[in-house]
């Protein structure tokens, strides 16, 4: 039987990472507030999206106990070199969607926006999608409300 090896996985890290990511939060469920969700492996979108930001980086990187990238899954060390492991930072901006409850969030890869927005635009609203592209992570969690005078920023670790 074949298997994926290590570098079978760090292709597809590399493959991944030269695709456009962004962070897609939604609203979700106002149900979800009286009972956690728990998220599915067969989900293609957010329930209820509110917009999207371009990852701020992207980085490769490897489990380290005394690593400086801190997630739930554990600690990492950023590397050059190719690894199975992708490190993900999304920074939203003040007036980003600044009135919003906030109960999910989506890695997507390969998302396209439609043409003629200005150059340089990180934040998407759901009517400047032209394609959202692959839903690569999902999490759902307690309620937030955003604030514009709070900079929301996310952290992940995707181990392929």
């Amino acid at each position: 039987m074949a298997i994926l090896t290590l570098s079978g996985r760090a292709a597809m890290a590399i493959a991944i990472k030269a695709q456009p990511i962004h962070l897609a939060w939604g609203s979700g469920d106002t149900a979800w507030d009286a009972a956690p969700v728990v998220e599915t492996v067969d989900q293609i979108e957010l329930i209820a999206e509110v917009g999207r930001r371009a990852a701020t980086s992207v980085k490769f990187c490897v489990p380290d106990e005394a690593g400086e990238i801190i997630v739930p899954t554990g600690r990492f060390t950023e590397v050059t070199e190719p690894s199975n492991h992708l490190y993900m930072k999304f920074n939203f901006d003040f007036a980003d969607s600044p009135s919003a409850e906030i109960r999910e969030a989506g890695v997507f890869t390969g998302t396209q926006v439609i043409a003629g927005l200005p150059v340089g635009q990180t934040y998407f609203i759901p009517s400047e999608i032209q394609a959202p592209g692959i839903l690569l992570a999902l999490e759902r969690f307690p309620k937030f409300s955003r604030s514009s005078a709070v900079r929301q920023s996310f952290e992940f670790v995707i181990t392929i």
